[in-house]
Order: C-alpha cells, then structure tokens, then sequence
C-alpha cells in the first residue's frame, strides 16, 4: 500500500467512475480532500462501534474499500473476541484488505455485491458501518440492503451510517455544492478535476436527502435514528435496533 499516493492530477480512466487499481493507490488522499472532517467523522463511527460492539460478535463493514475505517478497532479491541467482516465489491480494494489484514486470524474479507444479497457472514452483528457506500448502490436495492442489515443485528446493535445528501431544497443543495467545490478547490484540485470527476460519478453515486435516508433506517425496523455529524453534504446516522 502507498498511503502517500496523491490524487491530484487523477482522472476517471473511464466515462463512468470505477474503484479501479488506479482509484485504489489514490483513495486514502481523495478521501481527505474530499469529505470534510474526515478524521472527526471517523472518530465518531470508531467511538459508537465501540460503546456497541459486543465480545463475541461481529463488527461487520459494508463497502470497506482499503479498510482505513476499521483498522483502528481492529488495534483496539485485540483481547474482546470480535471478529471483523469485511465486505466489498471491488476486487483492487479487497485485495488491500487481504494484504492489510492478513496476519490477523479476526479478519475476513468478502468479495460480495450488495445488489445480488446481503452476505452469508455465519454470525450476527452488534455493530454495521456502512461509510459512504450505500450512496453507490440503486436506490431501488436501498431499503432491501438496510432491511438485511436489520435482520443481521442483534437486539441492542447498531448500525453506522455515513452518507453524502442532498440538501433540503434546490437552493440550499446549491449552496453545499458550491462550498463543497470550493473546499475541494482549496485541497488541492483544479476545476477540471472537479467537474470531470462530478460527470464520471452521475448516475453511480446518488444521494438522496438526510430525511430520506432517516425514513429508510426507520423503514427498515431500526427504532432509535440519531444524526451523530453533519458537515455540508455529508451526514452520519446511529440507528439502533431495540
């Protein structure tokens, strides 16, 4: 792995965005010019994950990409008896994942498309983290997806989710944009990039409104849904099943 790959100057090497090899080196410097308070967002998910996850359960995150989010539990929690199901659909990344993980006996790593069904992991789940990955799935799948999370957790278990949203109304979701290029701008990249990467990523990341994603946590059957960061388009969800 190449923590100290830049993104700057990278271009979708297709019309249509991909988690290819060359998104992979990069991911870790996109993300952190891209998603603002990266680490904040993080801590909090790592936080909550903790104060939920159970000895003896799985910690499962969907749509792991290279593992950064779950790597902190997994150094934290070597004496509790988790174990730690990794679940994404890009082969590159999940090949990071086995490379990162693979002197850890707690790690597995699932090549699986959310779209086709929800994993058959063996264990129930106390704590899901599902960081920036649902946004990339068909709404259609969306609910089905959380409806399965629901069921993979045990009472009293959690599920963490991060999204990018729209805003409210067209004039406010206008105004996130426009502070979100600019943050964007100021990280490093050109307008070029922005825009090309904006076109390459229509119709395979779709977000929908905060409201939106709280009716679908409710709709799935999780009875507390709690709006734990915001910043600009992004927003992270606790959703707990009673």
């Amino acid at each position: 792995m190449n923590e100290k790959a830049t993104s700057l100057g990278h271009y979708p090497a297709t019309p249509r965005w991909q988690f290819d090899d060359e998104v992979t080196k990069v991911f870790e410097d996109m993300l952190r010019r891209s998603i603002p308070q990266l680490d904040v967002m993080r801590g909090i998910v790592s936080d909550l994950t903790l104060r939920y996850a159970v000895p003896g359960t799985a910690i499962v995150d969907l749509g792991a990409s290279r593992g950064d989010a779950i790597a902190p539990l997994v150094d934290r929690r070597p004496c509790l008896h988790n174990t730690f199901e990794l679940v994404e659909v890009s082969h590159p990344m999940a090949e990071v994942c086995r490379a990162r993980f693979a002197d850890d006996t707690r790690v597995s790593v699932h090549e699986t498309d959310l779209r086709h069904g929800y994993p058959e992991l063996g264990l129930s789940a106390s704590v899901t983290m599902l960081v920036l990955a649902l946004q990339f799935t068909p709404i259609q799948h969306r609910q089905r997806i959380l409806r399965d999370v629901w069921r993979s957790t045990l009472p009293g278990g959690a599920l963490l989710l991060v999204e990018k949203v729209l805003g409210s109304d067209a004039e406010a979701d206008d105004a996130l944009v426009e502070l979100y290029h600019t943050l964007k701008e100021r990280n490093g990249y050109s307008r070029e990039e922005i825009d090309r990467k904006a076109a390459s990523l229509e119709g395979v990341l779709v977000p929908v409104t905060a409201r939106w994603n709280e009716e679908l946590l409710r709709a799935a059957g999780f009875n507390t849904v709690e709006c734990v960061w915001r910043c600009l388009s992004f927003g992270a969800w606790l959703a707990v099943r009673s």
